[in-house]
Order: structure tokens, then sequence, then C-alpha cells
């Protein structure tokens, strides 16, 4: 027969099959945000624009805080915040203009995005400010992309996975972009997709590196795709 010792071995519980299907999602997510930052720092090394100009700039300290732009900002961001959907209602991407990752980003965003759906302005921009005000956000947290419509804001995996659905990369067939976004909202769980995002975006400047000039624009035929950082003026 069995010894006592034998009968009284624990009995090993099964996984939870909801454990399982989240562990495969957040690698499932996790490959893909190495994919993309892979990609992102690739075309970022060989991609090479027309030299922008020094006016489309503003020297900073090399530091995380945000700094103001050559005009003086408005009173209200509320006003900021009309005037910039006023006559043109496409959604804003906020994003670090002294990240070079987020730079590259952009670059990547302005060449998937053919029918110009999506403007740009930097976080640290007046328009970008007064943007991150009107939605509950200090006007110096550059610590996440946020996505602004006149409706109101996306940060984090929610900012990147909605933009996804606008754009239109060649290496990814344009019927499968929007449902792919799509997927990854509705599959994986938000706290998950964040989590990961945070881990990318801590470590942005440790990636790529940063600059010492923050991005206000560009030139040539992207110029109107960036919000004019003059209409914040008083």
């Amino acid at each position: 027969g069995r010894s006592s010792q034998e009968e009284r071995s624990p009995i090993s519980s099964p996984i939870p099959p909801q454990t399982i299907t989240m562990t495969r999602h957040a690698l499932i997510l996790a490959m893909v945000v190495a994919v993309v930052s892979q990609r992102v720092s690739a075309f970022t090394s060989r991609h090479v624009r027309p030299a922008i100009s020094s006016s489309l700039f503003s020297s900073i300290s090399t530091t995380t805080t945000a700094t103001t732009s050559p005009f003086p900002i408005v009173a209200e961001p509320s006003i900021v915040l009309s005037r910039v959907f006023a006559t043109d209602k496409r959604p804003v991407i906020l994003f670090d203009g002294v990240c070079n990752m987020c730079n590259g980003a952009v670059n990547l965003a302005l060449d998937y995005d053919p029918d110009a759906k999506l403007r740009f302005s930097a976080l640290q921009s007046n328009v970008g400010r007064a943007l991150l005000q009107t939605n509950g956000r200090d006007a110096d947290d550059i610590s996440s992309i946020v996505l602004v419509t006149s409706d109101g804001a996306f940060i984090k995996s929610d900012a990147i996975l909605r933009i996804t659905e606008e754009l239109t990369p060649s290496w990814l067939p344009l019927p499968l972009a929007k449902p792919a976004a799509r997927a990854g909202r509705a599959l994986v769980p938000k706290f998950l997709r964040d989590l990961i995002y945070d881990g990318v975006a801590d470590n942005r400047y440790s990636i790529l590196g940063m600059r010492d000039e923050c991005r206000f624009g560009d030139e040539n035929e992207f110029t109107a795709r960036f919000v004019d950082d003059s209409i914040a003026a008083a």
C-alpha cells in the first residue's frame, strides 16, 4: 500500500485558462512592440529627410521637462483647443519632440498616412501643452504619446492602436491594419498593453537617444501636417 507520506503529497492545481490566455496575449503584444521598435530604429537609421530649417526647432536643455516655443501661450487653453479644431477636424498626435525614437515614429506615420488623416504637434509646444491641459493632463507631462480629437484624447497603448487604425504601411496589407489594431484593443487587457508601452516609453532615450532641439514642424510636402504653434499666441 501507499505510505502516509505519499498520500499527503500535494496535487498540482491546473493553471486557469484565463491566465494562459492573458499570458499569450502579453507575449504576442511584447513581440509586436519589439518588431515595431526594431522597424522604427532601422527606418530612422536609413531614412534621410531634407534638412529642416532651424526655425522649426527650439533649443532646450537635455532634460525631460517641457520647453516653450517662440510664441506666448494664451491664457485659456480652451481657446487653443477651439482654434485647433475650428476649421480642421483631423486628430492631432502629440509626440515628444526631443525623443529620437518618437521623431522616427513621426516620420513613419507621415509616410504611412498618404491621405493626411492625422496632424502632429510636439508635447513641448504651446499647442501641445494647451491640448494636454484641456484633456486633464499636466502641461509639462511628456510621459506618453497623446492622440487628441475634438471630443477627447487617448494615451499610451490606446493612442498607439487608434493611430495604427489610420495608417496604411506598405509592409502590412491595408485590409488587415484596422482589424488588427481593433483586435489588439479588444483582446489584450489595457493594463497589459500599457505595461509594455510604459516599458518602452520609460527607456526611449536609452534606446535611440535624444536631441538638444525640439521639433516643431517639418518642411516641403509635410509642412501642413504640423499644427502651427502660432495659433496659441495671445
